[in-house]
């Protein structure tokens, strides 16, 4: 089989998340399985327009709004429509619609929807523009078939823009940090530590964080919070603003960006991991908590709802409210001690399921049946 895949990001480009590290396994599954693939992807500064990495072909050409258009002439350009047999449309907020000239059985890759996310990254008026205009742009994708990599994100599908449920499937999403050997050697901080990881940004709303801090101060007394992840911009600098104002400041840590090993280090230290963020399509911070014997309070929203088991692998708050989520900590903090040990365990144990092998695995059932449909 000979896959093109469409990508705005690819896994070493500077804004690359968690969506670019799935895609990178996928692809390298699929050539290490026998099969070829090329991704056409935006080509930032100091990139090669055109490389192989671990036996698939990388063409980039385009920034962050031209790589469609981009897209699109690479793939007539090298006469692609000829070459390939499936083609996959990565959706990051905006299609690339490569299936109006692919001529090839042609995919959906979603991992969320943007909505309310455009209230907290944009200004207006263009959140009200991308809140209004996502829905009418998707409607003209709806007869689609779509991989996503959870519920939420395939009722979001459903109820947004009129996709038909049997036309998703949910894939298992695949994580890589690796679950810890043995859970018993881990040694968390002496004093009760709550952790926030993650790019300080709007949607992740770590302002909320940090007043469910405070006030779970109040039930919890020695309970200090970690802070850790890039800080820039305007709200990096209201979320400083408000740690250094705070009567707790001596007890919330910073850090800022830090290594691969620190991440690893404090994820693994802490009680508890926060997540407060508008939405997620699954919430990869919380299985890369769990693996790592933490278990995860956070917002009950698309995502987060999905990769945290309520009152078994962490606690979901409901509304999703710096009260809420203040409530929820408090909880997590002061039950028992064998309590909280069994809510670690179930953590670490359902961290193991989400592997890049079993989301290659789904990702080829999901591709094989929709290419038995389009023959019969």
């Amino acid at each position: 089989m000979r896959v093109v895949w469409c990508s705005w990001k690819a896994y070493d480009h500077p804004l690359a998340g968690g969506a670019e590290v799935v895609t990178d396994n996928i692809l390298k599954r699929l050539v290490a399985d026998g099969h070829e693939a090329i991704l056409l992807t935006s080509r930032p500064a100091g990139s090669k327009a055109k490389e192989v990495k671990d036996g698939y072909t990388i063409m980039r050409a385009g920034s962050r709004y031209s790589v469609y258009s981009q897209a699109r002439k690479t793939y007539k350009a090298h006469n692609l429509a000829e070459w390939a047999d499936v083609v996959i449309d990565e959706i990051n907020t905006i299609p690339f619609f490569a299936g109006s000239y692919s001529k090839k059985p042609t995919y959906l890759f979603v991992h969320q929807l943007a909505r309310e996310v455009w209230f907290y990254q944009m200004m207006w008026p263009l959140s009200r523009i991308g809140y209004a205009i996502e829905p009418w742009y998707l409607r003209k994708l709806n007869h689609s078939k779509v991989i996503t990599i959870s519920q939420s994100t395939k009722q979001d599908l459903v109820h947004t823009a009129g996709f038909k449920p049997e036309n998703i499937a949910i894939i298992t999403q695949g994580c890589g940090a690796q679950p810890l050997a043995n859970l018993q050697d881990v040694v968390k901080y002496p004093q009760p530590t709550l952790l926030s990881f993650g790019a300080v940004r709007p949607m992740k709303r770590t302002d909320d964080i940090v007043t469910a801090f405070e006030l779970a101060k109040a039930a919890k007394p020695d309970l200090r919070l970690i802070i850790a992840g890039d800080m820039h911009g305007n709200y990096g600098e209201r979320v400083r603003k408000h740690v250094n104002n705070s009567k707790f400041a001596s007890d919330i840590e910073v850090l800022g960006r830090v290594s691969d090993e620190k991440r690893e280090e404090i994820m693994r230290q802490s009680w508890a991991l926060a997540a407060a963020s508008v939405k997620e399509g699954w919430g990869l911070i919380v299985t890369e908590a769990n693996s790592q014997g933490t278990p995860v309070v956070g917002y009950d929203v698309d995502g987060l709802r999905d990769s945290i088991i309520d009152g078994k692998t962490g606690i979901v708050a409901s509304p999703p409210t710096p009260k809420s989520l203040s409530e929820g900590i408090t909880t997590m903090f002061t039950q028992s001690p064998d309590s909280y040990q069994q809510m670690r365990t179930a953590a670490w144990q359902e961290s193991k399921r989400y592997t890049f092998d079993a989301c290659y695995a789904d990702f080829m059932q999901a591709i094989g049946a929709y290419l038995e449909q389009a023959t019969h």
